[in-house]
């Protein structure tokens, strides 16, 4: 478009096949008429000249890695009046990907959030075998990146905005992301002289501004993928418990992999969280249910400030409104129902370390 507009003033800056600056034309014009053409044609040239002097292009940076799966990335940083801006090739997409940062959002931020686990584990799932690339029927148009959280080193929460198209309506979908990758929670069963108790931890939750009753949990902090491990270094420090790993069972590995992925999604519509999650089953004497009762426990340099609760396990669906509670209660009641659920290890073997 813009060539086209240089090109569009030029031409009528040109004189004409018939209009040459002696030409006889130009001599028969009344001098009213001449005066008139001559204006015209210094403004256009003044116009031309204003075209020609544009910014030059901006420059290119240094291109940032990005996963084999997901094509090459290049960054480009704009003036400070104009966006920061990339492109991302994605297998699926019609084309080029426009990827920008929001206003304010630093240079050093955009470059970690493109490279980061979150972002580049979503491009993935867009591309896998149910993803919304894979059939054509959706296309993406840009990313908009508009927060970025660090914890530590590494990305913990990204928050960014997709334009993804139906090709037939030409319809956006609902394309807000707030990014927070796997995280695992666990079920802890503990067998007291017939009565069964659940742990739950009670910990502050600001996103809600309440106090909640909740299934020990935490997030991945590597990309390795050890669902277990997290699972079990997540109890201990929540509750202060040392689980063997070898007692775990993987509740989500119970489910259709087709079409859940062995992952419990507990806000799809807003955020990719992907929960793991797990259950231990144990055996324990009364004193050990009285020493966990009201215990603070919790990493207080990360903020955590916990207490634990002893539930009886009959009373556990109707004592908390976690989502992770809620479903593993049903997966462990669908398993044992169906009988999917590993034997319950002996009483000896599952004591607990406090």
């Amino acid at each position: 478009m813009g060539h086209n507009w240089h090109s569009e003033w030029a031409s009528s800056a040109r004189p004409g096949p018939c209009e040459g600056a002696h030409g006889s034309r130009d001599a028969k014009l009344p001098e009213r008429e001449k005066m008139a053409a001559a204006a015209r044609a210094a403004a256009a040239q003044c116009l031309l000249g204003l075209v020609r002097r544009r910014a030059p292009p901006l420059p290119l940076l240094s291109s940032l890695p990005l996963p084999r799966r997901s094509g090459a990335l290049a960054v480009r940083m704009a003036s400070s009046d104009a966006q920061l801006g990339a492109t991302v090739e994605v297998p699926g997409a019609a084309g080029p990907v426009r990827v920008v940062a929001a206003a304010g959002l630093p240079e050093v931020d955009f470059r970690k959030a493109l490279d980061s686990a979150l972002f580049r584990r979503w491009l993935e799932n867009l591309q896998a075998e149910r993803g919304l690339l894979a059939h054509g029927k959706l296309s993406l148009r840009q990313i908009l990146i508009q927060g970025v959280d660090m914890f530590g080193q590494r990305v913990g929460f990204l928050k960014f905005k997709a334009d993804i198209v139906d090709e037939e309506t030409q319809s956006k979908i609902p394309g807000i992301v707030f990014a927070r990758g796997p995280a695992v929670a666990v079920l802890i069963l503990l067998e007291s002289k017939g009565q069964i108790y659940a742990v739950l931890t009670e910990q502050a939750r600001v996103p809600i501004g309440k106090f909640i009753l909740e299934l020990p949990a935490g997030m991945l902090d590597d990309e390795n993928g050890d669902f277990v491990g997290t699972a079990v270094r997540e109890v201990e420090e929540e509750t202060g418990i040392k689980l063997n790993l070898g007692d775990m069972v993987d509740l989500t590995a119970l489910l259709d992999p087709a079409t859940t992925g062995c992952r419990m999604l507990p806000s799809p519509g807003g955020c990719d969280e992907e929960i793991g999650l797990f259950l231990y089953r144990g055996h324990v004497d009364e004193e050990t249910i009285s020493a966990l009762q009201g215990k603070e426990t919790g990493l207080r340099d990360h903020g955590e400030l916990i207490k634990l609760r002893v539930v009886p396990y009959d009373q556990l669906w109707r004592s908390t409104s976690d989502a992770k509670a809620l479903s593993a209660i049903a997966l462990y009641e669908m398993a044992k129902k169906e009988g999917v659920l590993p034997p319950s290890p002996p009483s000896s073997g599952s004591s607990l370390n406090l």
